[in-house]
């Protein structure tokens, strides 16, 4: 199972960009997705969380700005960023639990590769 992660990029403060991640290899079913971002010297935090069924929960830090979403046919997770601001600057890292395998089924964590944002003031 591979999760890729697209869509960072420079943009100036207010301004707006969409992560997309998609996950893919033997995969039975895609249960909760996250984005994480981290900046250097910092532990990773969560930013953003999709369950299966739709339900979603934020770091009040972006709650009303950042929107994730998510396409199960497709194991795609998306997170929409909106105002922004240069203390989101970060790399920004997919994690999806997935069940996955051929006749033997496994459960496990994954992360993507990270995509870097950076929000110029």
């Amino acid at each position: 199972v591979q999760l890729q992660a697209c869509g960072g990029g420079l943009v100036q403060a207010g301004g707006s960009l969409r992560l997309s991640c998609a996950a893919s290899g033997n995969i039975v079913r895609v249960n909760g997705m996250y984005w994480y971002r981290q900046t250097p010297g910092k532990q990773r935090e969560l930013v953003a969380t999709i369950t299966s069924g739709g339900l979603t929960n934020y770091t009040d830090l972006v709650k009303g700005r950042f929107t994730i979403s998510r396409d199960n046919a497709k194991n795609l997770v998306y997170l929409q960023m909106n105002g922004l601001k240069p203390e989101d600057t970060a790399v920004y890292y997919c994690n999806a639990d997935v069940v996955y395998g051929r006749g033997t089924y496994y459960g496990s964590t994954f992360w993507g590769q990270g995509t870097e944002v950076t929000v110029s003031s």
